[in-house]
């Protein structure tokens, strides 16, 4: 395949350069996936760990990103650093209408009916946090019940913890299987008449599993008539596309950090009702009509739920990130990464001693696995030292390592930007910690 020349790095925030890069990107992405192509978009491949080229296998953990992202955001700073919603000058004004536009960017990414529907948070752990915050304070009680599966990361355990310990509500857990999975029988067995939250991953960010979450909704439905659902789409928008109106949840949020786009953004969608009726999160300036020392009347949802200054140009870098995958389109970057997911099992479960978690058919390309040679911490350091980035630990998700009866696993995740070459990496580094531990 040859390799085509990598667009230029900006020389400058004007924007007419960044808009003409991003249209050059389009155009070559249009002829088709070119991996090559991609890469090239992504200034940080260019750099060598250990001597090595790096083989960044760690983007579940957080995406690199494209020079269509680093451009949106240095162009915030260089151009339009101004505050939005309070100027009537030229710069707020243009960093306002920036900002705001994303929400529309959002709103086709999740198929939302309305961009009123779109909350801009700092991320996943955010969004849930409000919602067990703002909607579980007004709506739990004794007696009540939220039921999580067994796949979640810590960020949509641990708020529901907290939020049952306040009203005396019960949290539930529905098992995994073996293979990584979780049973619709099981979630019927979990679900009942004192149900009120339903809080599930979309895609599991340990092992991969892609729930199947229009069904798990069809059931809680058919369960209980007031229970909520809500979806932690942070492992799922990098990868599929999602559609909240054919899923049925009321809930959906994810990380703009694991879409290729800036840390500390990312977006809460809810149905407007459910918006108009939770109280707000936090308190502060842009998220009130009017204040007097006797009464505060809020603002209308979204900006009910977003006190203070936001991070601008992060939601901004989101907004370029949403426009850079949907250029790539999701049928060719699903295509690509399940033929890499395919290459890269086959080849680490040849290797003897080590074993994959997550094995269910219907997943991503996230590979957990063991070895017997080493501890992952020891695995993690000893391939770094040749240039290839891998996550170690419990990756937030402890009660799937107590459900196997480990303490960490050593995590690949695959990406658009991964090639076979990166698998091969990948495995002459675990043949590498064999030798050193033979």
């Amino acid at each position: 395949m040859a390799v085509n020349p990598p667009i230029s790095p900006p020389s400058s925030a004007d924007p007419r350069a960044a808009a003409a890069r991003a249209d050059a990107a389009a155009d070559a992405l249009g002829r088709g996936y070119d991996v090559e192509r991609v890469r090239a978009d992504f200034p940080a491949l260019a750099q060598t760990v250990g001597n090595r080229p790096l083989v960044y296998l760690d983007s579940a953990a957080s995406a690199l990103k494209p020079q269509a992202v680093i451009d949106a955001v240095t162009n915030i700073y260089a151009r339009d650093c101004a505050n939005v919603h309070r100027g009537v000058h030229t710069l707020s004004q243009r960093a306002t209408k920036s900002y705001e536009g994303v929400r529309a960017k959002v709103k086709g990414l999740l198929g939302a009916a309305s961009e009123k529907e779109i909350v801009f948070v700092r991320g996943a752990t955010e969004a849930i946090n409000l919602v067990a915050d703002s909607w579980g304070g007004a709506n739990l009680g004794p007696g009540d019940e939220v039921v999580v599966t067994g796949l979640e990361h810590h960020a949509n355990i641990v708020p529901w913890q907290r939020i049952c310990q306040r009203t005396g509500a019960t949290l539930r857990a529905v098992p995994i299987t073996d293979d990584g999975d979780v049973r619709l029988e099981d979630l019927d067995q979990a679900v009942g008449k004192h149900t009120r939250m339903v809080a599930m991953t979309h895609v599991s960010n340990a092992l991969g599993t892609i729930l199947p979450v229009r069904d798990m909704v069809a059931h809680v439905r058919a369960n209980t008539k007031d229970a909520l659902v809500l979806v932690d789409g942070a492992q799922a928008v990098p990868h599929i596309a999602v559609d909240v109106q054919d899923l049925g949840c009321d809930f959906y949020c994810f990380s703009a950090h694991k879409l290729y786009g800036p840390t500390g953004a990312g977006a809460l969608w809810a149905r407007y009702e459910l918006l108009e009726a939770m109280p707000p999160y936090q308190s502060g300036g842009d998220m009130i009509r009017s204040v007097s020392f006797e009464e505060t009347l809020y603002a209308p949802p979204p900006q009910k739920f977003e006190a203070g200054t936001p991070n601008i140009a992060g939601v901004v870098g989101m907004g370029a990130a949403i426009d850079y995958v949907q250029r790539l389109g999701w049928d060719a970057m699903w295509d690509h990464e399940q033929e890499l997911l395919a290459y890269a099992t086959e080849r680490l479960t040849a290797l003897p001693g080590l074993r994959l978690y997550g094995t269910t058919a219907n997943k991503v390309g996230v590979l957990s696995f063991t070895m017997d040679a080493a501890h992952p911490h020891d695995i993690g350091t000893i391939v770094d030292n040749h240039g290839v980035a891998i996550r170690t630990g419990r990756h937030c998700a402890q009660p799937i390592m107590l459900h196997y009866g480990i303490p960490a696993t050593a995590r690949a995740s695959l990406s658009i930007y991964n090639h076979r070459a990166d698998i091969d990496a990948l495995v002459e580094s675990l043949q590498a910690v064999q030798e050193m531990f033979a």
